[in-house]
């Protein structure tokens, strides 16, 4: 009896043991922390997911930054015809000048926006669009509260931007940073006078680069950012990391008229260029090959031309004095290059065309009878649509 238990006692203790044994060498796995293989150690780590980064501290830039953002407001006075005719187009047509036996009536129409200071001797960016029409009484508000009035050194509706003058000196002035290095998701801060609200810092990022197409200007190469801009942010400064200036605010998309996340600056680098021109000539120049009018090529009417696709503009008409028809070009030609930069459509061919330099030549490539073929063009200058004052 007693080997009976002791052979018993005996067989449960070994098989406790290979039991333990077995589950030993059997892969465990925790829900909460996973064992590595044994193999792991061999095995190439991978690499960790960067932690998110976290809001980056403006607050340095804003001191440095702010005081050079000022506050524009323009009046003008606005003549109103008492004619009720005075918006019929066909009564304007077949009754010119009838509009003076009513006489007319004056009434005054105010702007507010805000503008940089580009120069400590007293030059202001701003928006034209801020500025109004000719003959308007300008003010500048400086952030130590002194309000100068301004003199309209010149404008470019091209770009929707304006240069004022003011009588002060020493002023603070934002550094010009180098536009064509941003990137998209980079952080910028805006400043201006949202609803009159001086000197407001909003924070955003890049959204995208390059906009056009979006009907606010003739010109449009914008950066487009989620950083807040509101009514009288206009003119206002687009500042990046390190303090610099990389674009002026200049208008908004919203269906409510206010904030909803996507705003659009003029590139610094094209500003800076408008600044120059307007300070040295008055006006901007700008590049022309002459009176044409163009149209986007459709699938049929590349099948008439003898194109093999889309790409490029048909040429529909042309002046003859323009300098593209002296140098050979004629209606019917297709345009798809100019200097080697291949043409998407009218607005970036406008943009590359105004950006030559006047009084040089310019490559253009055309197609004509399916074959392609390039000539020498004079670059003339471009009649501004509207004259600078």
């Amino acid at each position: 009896m007693f080997r009976r238990l002791a052979l018993s006692f005996l067989l449960l203790v070994a098989g406790l043991a290979a039991g333990l044994v077995i589950a030993g060498r059997l892969p465990v796995s925790n829900p909460l922390v996973a064992a590595p293989p044994a193999s792991a150690a061999a095995a190439p780590a991978q690499p960790a997911l960067a932690a998110p980064a976290s809001t980056p501290d403006f607050t340095a830039v804003a001191a440095r930054t702010v005081s050079a953002v000022t506050n524009i407001s323009s009046v003008q006075v606005v003549r109103r015809s008492n004619s009720p005719f005075a918006n019929d187009p066909f009564f304007q047509q077949f009754f010119p000048g009838m509009d003076d036996m009513f006489g007319s009536r004056s009434r005054y129409a105010s702007s507010l926006g805000s503008g940089v200071i580009v120069s400590a001797d007293g030059y202001v960016l701003t928006n034209n669009h801020v500025v109004g029409e000719a003959g308007a009484d300008v003010t500048v508000s400086l952030g130590d509260k002194r309000e100068l009035p301004a003199r309209i050194i010149g404008v470019d509706s091209w770009t929707d931007l304006a240069l004022l003058k003011i009588d002060a000196r020493d002023l603070p002035v934002i550094p010009w940073g180098d536009s064509s290095t941003l990137r998209v998701a980079e952080w910028v801060m805006a400043i201006g006078n949202p609803f009159q609200l001086n000197q407001t810092v909003t924070l955003g990022i890049v959204s995208a680069l390059g906009r056009a197409n979006v009907g606010i200007s003739a010109y449009e190469d914008f950066i487009q950012t989620d950083a807040a801009i509101n009514p009288g942010n206009s003119g206002g400064a687009l500042i990046n990391g390190r303090g610099e200036l990389i674009g002026i605010n200049t208008a908004i998309f919203s269906q409510s008229g206010g904030y909803q996340g996507i705003g659009f600056a003029v590139p610094s680098n094209l500003a800076r260029r408008i600044v120059d021109d307007l300070i040295q000539y008055g006006q901007v120049r700008r590049g022309s090959l002459g009176y044409m009018e163009l149209s986007p090529l459709t699938t049929r009417l590349a099948e008439q031309l003898r194109a093999e696709s889309t790409e490029g503009l048909v040429v529909t008409a042309i002046s003859r004095e323009a300098p593209a028809y002296q140098a050979g070009l004629q209606p019917g030609d297709i345009l798809v290059a100019v200097n080697g930069q291949a043409i998407q459509d009218s607005g970036q061919l406008l943009r590359l065309v105004s950006d030559l330099p006047v009084g040089g030549t310019a490559t253009v490539d055309y197609l004509r009878d399916g074959r392609r073929r390039s000539v020498q063009v004079t670059v003339e200058p471009l009649q501004a649509r509207r004259r600078s004052r």
